[in-house]
């Protein structure tokens, strides 16, 4: 026998059942092309980190459809900026009313209301004017049906996300304006905005400190961050309840947390057209300052004004909203267009600033920059500087502006 010829043989013979046997296999599937639905809109949680032990991946977080079809009409979830997250994150929405004895609300509120677990945030916090009262001829009916639309709106939406909501008191949801005789004005609207506050189903979800006469005057906190609301739905608070107030932030609770805000309806100093005038600020605004900076007040969030201006007076943040609901305002002695507007304002306990705004025009989803906004306000009570601007980095002709109108003392730091 040829062992050679042999050799070969059994070498194509193998060669052969090989062959075969690939050829046999299932074939893979290549990737289809065919036209196919778009998958719903999630937000990706960050990549773990590598060195550290993963139990198991952590799940894509599913938007609702209301935030799925905002975010597709805008272009896309990568189309709308969402800001690097700090150690808090909060966003801020204002005066979400409409017309006197409304019971629905402006598409810009339902838009934000929508948007907001887009952001995902730890807190959502209001300064004010939730409903359309202020107006004595409103009955109880009508009064509980606005409070009704709120939560069907507003209230419902969060708590079925889960999202804690605090919030501070406007002229419109139960003003605080006193008549001749020193009685409310608004006793009625008063009541019945505790009432529904008061009700079980209705609990915010906050981590109360101290519900002192809450829905009017209250402390909660958010991680390390201590929240104290007063009732500036009129220019003057009660010498009594200002007492409260320093009790409060001179607290263990308020001045162990990294991070103190103050939620109050009207602001200190007044920024908006039409809204230039004493009783549409707080009274005693320096003195105000004075002791919330000796309390080491961060920052005051404030509504009413319905024009967004992100400012500071001396040591002391003033976050001025913009609104959701009807009625944006100019700023004083600016050209801009008025705003609708939302915030997403971020604590990052390790940096000097220690708060980030990203401000969102709510029509557009484009964000609002400093630059865009004037270097300083001055309003009839004093000057507010935009929130990166020094009365130091302001030229001559601005410092003189200033002083021309308002005197050494209004412009001072």
């Amino acid at each position: 026998m040829n062992w050679k010829r042999f050799g070969r043989r059994l070498a194509i013979g193998i060669c052969l059942v090989l062959v075969v046997a690939w050829g046999c296999r299932s074939p893979q599937q290549p990737e289809t092309t065919a036209p196919h639905a778009s998958p719903p809109v999630e937000a990706i949680a960050p990549e773990p980190d590598a060195s550290e032990p993963q139990l198991s991946a952590p799940a894509p977080r599913l938007l609702p459809e209301a935030t799925q079809a905002i975010l597709a009409n805008a272009g896309g979830a990568g189309k709308v900026f969402d800001p690097p997250r700090g150690d808090v994150r909060m966003v801020v929405v204002s005066d979400l009313n409409g017309i006197y004895g409304s019971t629905d609300y402006d598409p810009e509120v339902d838009k934000g209301m929508a948007l907001i677990q887009f952001w995902n945030p730890d807190i959502v916090v209001c300064s004010g004017d939730m409903v359309a009262g202020q107006n004595p001829t409103l009955s109880d009916e009508q009064i509980r049906a606005m409070w009704q639309g709120f939560d069907e709106h507003v209230a419902a939406p969060l708590r079925n996300a889960g999202l804690p909501y605090g919030f501070t008191i406007g002229n419109h949801d139960a003003s605080s304006a006193l008549g001749v005789g020193g009685s409310f004005l608004f006793q009625r609207e008063r009541d019945l905005a505790s009432e529904y506050w008061l009700e079980p189903e209705h609990d915010p979800g906050i981590d109360f400190i101290d519900r002192f006469e809450f829905p009017f005057y209250y402390t909660f906190k958010s991680g390390d961050v201590f929240f104290l609301a007063w009732d500036g739905s009129s220019h003057r608070i009660p010498d009594e309840k200002l007492a409260w107030v320093e009790l409060a932030l001179a607290s263990p609770e308020a001045q162990n947390a990294k991070l103190r805000v103050l939620l109050g309806h009207l602001p200190l100093y007044a920024v908006a057209v039409g809204r230039n005038e004493p009783a549409e600020v707080m009274a005693n605004a320096d003195e105000l300052r004075a002791m919330l900076e000796r309390y080491n007040v961060h920052t005051y969030i404030s509504g009413h004004h319905h024009a967004y201006y992100p400012g500071h007076r001396g040591d002391l943040q003033l976050l001025h909203m913009g609104i959701l609901g009807s009625g944006p305002r100019p700023l004083i002695d600016s050209n801009l267009p008025p705003w609708k507007a939302l915030t997403v304002l971020d604590v990052n306990f390790e940096k000097p600033e220690l708060t980030t705004y990203t401000t969102y025009d709510i029509r557009t989803l484009e964000t609002i920059a400093y630059g865009q906004l004037p270097r300083f306000l001055a309003g009839h009570n004093g000057i507010v500087l935009r929130r990166d601007v020094e009365w130091t980095d302001l030229n001559a002709q601005e410092q003189a502006f200033c002083r021309d109108r308002l005197g050494d003392a209004l412009c001072g730091p």
